[in-house]
């Protein structure tokens, strides 16, 4: 298989509607367009994952506060799925965390999310929490497994 060619740079007001309709194809329970410019308005680090041509693979958010950081949000595009993307996605967020001096890192993930746990399991992550009935699901409400990793 060959390498694809991909890079980062920052989320502007013109990808919302394609960053809204990739995560309304990846969830049951999708952030709105709506949510994701809030991320934008308030300064989260918002970046997308494109290819030469300008075609999105991906994107994620950070939160930064005083020395940790918590990912709000990463999600590969359904046709670019196990090609390694979204340890990229991930290693991205932990560079930039480390870049702002964060002495820790946070994430939520639903336990019925197999792939993730295993994404974050494989860069070091391990469970520091459990948030009882956090996400919205079929059949009401699902835990959020709260993760973190040193970054010293």
């Amino acid at each position: 298989m060959q390498a694809l060619a991909a890079r980062f740079r920052g989320m502007t007001t013109d990808d919302l509607t394609a960053v809204a309709q990739l995560e309304a194809a990846s969830y049951d329970f999708p952030w709105t367009r709506g949510i994701f410019h809030d991320c934008l308005r308030v300064g989260y680090d918002c970046e997308v994952l494109e290819d030469e041509a300008g075609q999105l693979l991906g994107y994620c958010i950070l939160a930064v506060a005083v020395d940790e950081a918590h990912i709000l949000n990463l999600c590969v595009s359904l046709g670019y799925r196990s090609q390694g993307l979204g340890g990229l996605l991930l290693d991205h967020l932990l560079l930039k965390a480390r870049e702002q001096s964060c002495r820790r890192i946070f994430l939520e993930v639903r336990p019925s999310n197999r792939a993730a746990l295993n994404l974050y399991a494989g860069r070091g992550f391990e469970k520091v929490g459990l948030r009882r009935d956090y996400y919205r699901a079929a059949n009401g409400r699902e835990d959020a497994v709260v993760l973190a990793r040193d970054l010293r």
